[in-house]
């Protein structure tokens, strides 16, 4: 018995369909791959930025303590602390020398700190006017018909701190800090 002429042409088809489902296949695997390699990535990224952000801390630490050291504040140390508000640049950090900041290594990370006291000008005489300053209230007498005590003045400072890691993770950030009279 001799098969019909259509069963020999539908050979052909199922070859040609199972071609067609295993590149589709094909690329849906390389598909995957990628946007795991993709995921990999962004999850590596963001553990550098993590890590540089916990090693920005030791740099606002170890320029608190600077401060809290300095003999007079009026004057300027080496290239790491300015009595007024330097210059700065669009993002408001500081237009300074960072190759010239102390430098703090924290694992793979080169952390470096600047540190401006929020003044106009470096010889301050009026605090209120010349500075920018927090005030602190101190409480007041219960006693009926006296006045209450001026707060005393602190001094602010603005710590900006760098941090330079692997992969060419670089991470600014900026701190206010309060030394008080």
């Amino acid at each position: 018995m001799k098969r019909p002429q259509f069963v020999r042409a539908r050979r052909g088809v199922t070859l040609i369909v199972v071609l067609v489902l295993l590149s589709v296949m094909l690329l849906g695997g390389l598909a995957f791959a990628r946007m795991s390699e993709i995921g990999m990535l962004a999850s590596g990224n963001a553990a550098f930025r993590e890590a540089s952000l916990q090693a920005s801390q030791v740099g606002v630490n170890s320029a608190y303590a600077a401060v809290r050291a300095l003999p007079s504040e009026a004057t300027a140390r080496g290239d790491w602390y300015w009595p007024t508000i330097q210059a700065a640049d669009a993002d408001g950090v500081p237009t300074v020398d960072w190759n010239k900041a102390p430098e703090v290594t924290v694992g793979s990370y080169q952390v470096r700190y600047v540190v401006e006291r929020m003044c106009t000008v470096a010889d301050v005489t009026d605090t209120l006017r010349q500075c920018l300053i927090k005030q602190t209230p101190v409480p007041a007498s219960s006693r009926v018909g006296t006045e209450a005590l001026d707060p005393p003045n602190s001094r602010q400072f603005r710590i900006t701190v760098r941090v330079q890691g692997p992969k060419d993770t670089e991470t600014w950030v900026q701190s206010l800090v309060t030394k008080g009279s």
